[in-house]
């Protein structure tokens, strides 16, 4: 599942409905609702979160492995992560 093209999906359809509901004749308005439509306003950044209450996947390290995750994955999702720890601890 591709939750970002998801997200732009519907910001799209969001956009074309806020658009195609009413014709705006004060340029003042449409400019304003136009500008609040460029800035995203509407709608927020996605948010992802890892929900404990999911069945267990098995670790990151094992899910690259069998090629499941990006392999960035391991370096990005790890326990007990530091700055200078660019390599996963299989956590």
């Amino acid at each position: 599942m591709d939750v970002f093209g998801i997200h732009t999906d519907l910001i799209d359809e969001h956009e074309s409905f806020t658009k195609s509901g009413t014709v705006i004749w004060d340029a003042r308005i449409a400019g304003f609702v136009e500008d609040d439509l460029a800035a995203k306003s509407q709608w927020p950044d996605p948010w992802l979160s890892l929900n404990p209450f999911f069945a267990d996947g098995g670790q990151v390290t094992d899910l690259v492995r069998d090629g499941v995750l990006h392999p960035r994955c391991a370096e990005i999702f790890q326990a007990g992560k530091k700055e200078t720890s660019p390599r996963p601890a299989g956590r």
